[in-house]
């Protein structure tokens, strides 16, 4: 299984499929520029490297040591000093890297170091910068388009965003990658920040061809609610921008929590024109928040994949 998407939503993911499958790679976006990940990415010309480090401690196993390994990645330097607010995970990644000179191996050996469950490879050769148009900003304009740049800018926007673009519009997709989406069986996109970690990888033209010309079969989880970027958004308005960024895009089956979707009377119309059948399921923590529940959303997975 390939898995797009980056932070918290790649993370519940891939806790969910680890319940599934050891044959997974997640394919991470890299373009975060704001706090640990942006101070190393401008300082050293680096791929920023937080979310590649939530993804590697995802993958680690579910035992006394692997969740200590996560915890240690995640753990950040306290003070207002230098180090003060970078992830240990983030220093890692960013030694290896200059140590081996190559992501990749970089990566692969933060996971071997882990004993991950699976690998995690970066979307694209280079650090990308996302630009959003958005309309709202001025009160005396409010159908006004402005434009945005940077994904910490991006994702904490009043307006609302109606675009999104990579700068630079052409970068080289890892080959590695590439490679995954061929070998795949399913590729599983979303749930995660629509504009900022779920449209980006279909933005990158070599990948999004790849995945459109692949064999695998394709799936889009649906957030259990608009997050900042999205909010005020049906569930429909999700897919129809989805289908608007990536219209060659075609899926076999969306995945929504049954109670988010059950004031949307557009969105099973909405998910047929991507050619997908649309399943509903309780996936949803019972604590009221809007996340969504690993065991719940791997048995859900499950049942889609007939495993």
């Amino acid at each position: 299984m390939v898995v797009f998407g980056g932070g918290h939503g790649m993370s519940v993911n891939l806790r969910a499929l680890q319940h599934l499958t050891d044959r997974l790679t997640a394919i991470v976006t890299v373009a975060d520029d704001g706090g640990s990940s942006g101070r190393l990415r401008g300082e050293f010309d680096i791929l920023p490297p937080g979310d590649l480090r939530m993804a590697l401690a995802a993958l680690c196993d579910d035992d006394p040591v692997g969740r200590t390994w996560a915890d240690v990645l995640q753990a950040r330097f306290t003070g207002d000093g230098p180090l003060g607010g970078h992830a240990i995970g983030n220093l890692l990644i960013a030694g290896l890297w200059q140590q081996l000179g190559d992501p990749v191996a970089g990566l692969d050996m933060v996971a071997s170091l882990l004993g991950a469950r699976g690998r995690v490879l970066p979307m694209a050769s280079v650090p990308l910068q996302i630009e959003a148009d958005v309309i709202g900003l001025d009160p005396a304009a409010p159908d006004e388009t402005s434009t945005l740049r940077g994904q910490a800018t991006v994702a904490t926007t009043d307006g609302e965003v109606t675009a999104v673009r990579l700068l630079p519009a052409d970068p080289p997709a890892r080959p590695e990658c590439l490679e995954a989406v061929r070998a795949a069986d399913w590729a599983v996109l979303g749930p995660g920040s629509w504009f900022t970690s779920v449209i980006p990888h279909l933005l990158v033209p070599e990948l999004a061809e790849t995945l459109a010309a692949s064999d695998c079969r394709r799936i889009l989880t649906l957030n259990l609610s608009p997050d900042g970027e999205t909010r005020g958004m049906s569930l429909s308005r999700h897919v129809e921008l989805l289908a608007d960024h990536a219209p060659r895009l075609r899926l076999d089956v969306v995945l929504a929590d049954e109670r988010a979707a059950a004031d949307d009377p557009h969105l099973e119309s909405y998910v047929a024109s991507l050619g997908a059948r649309l399943v509903l399921a309780d996936v949803a923590m019972r604590d009221g928040s809007a996340r969504h529940d690993t065991l719940r959303l791997a048995s859900a997975y499950a049942e889609v994949m007939g495993l």
